[in-house]
């Protein structure tokens, strides 16, 4: 029996809960709730795009931006799970 060096090897003690990929899949979601919240930012009419006052044209911009922002920070928790469930012991999957 042989051990591949390249295979993930376990941790010497419990993995920690707040991680780097964590901490910014939080900003990811924490950016379209406080764009929204900050309404003093947006509380305008101009500038207007194609004759649609600010206030209106800006917070459906957001809708797109808050899926992405949404699918990266999902897209962050999954890829970590995947790599903290291969340091336990899981395998990939």
């Amino acid at each position: 029996m042989s051990i591949d060096p390249d295979a993930p090897q376990a941790p010497p003690g419990p993995l920690p809960v707040i991680t780097p990929p964590r901490v910014l899949a939080a900003v990811c979601l924490l950016v379209p709730i406080v764009a929204e919240l900050w309404v003093s930012s947006y509380a305008r009419l101009t500038p207007r795009f194609d004759g649609i006052p600010f206030f209106y044209w800006y917070q459906l911009l957001w809708v797109p931006l808050s899926a992405v922002f949404t699918v990266s920070a999902y897209l962050l928790i999954t890829r970590e799970e995947r790599q903290r469930k291969a340091l336990r012991g899981g395998g990939p999957r």
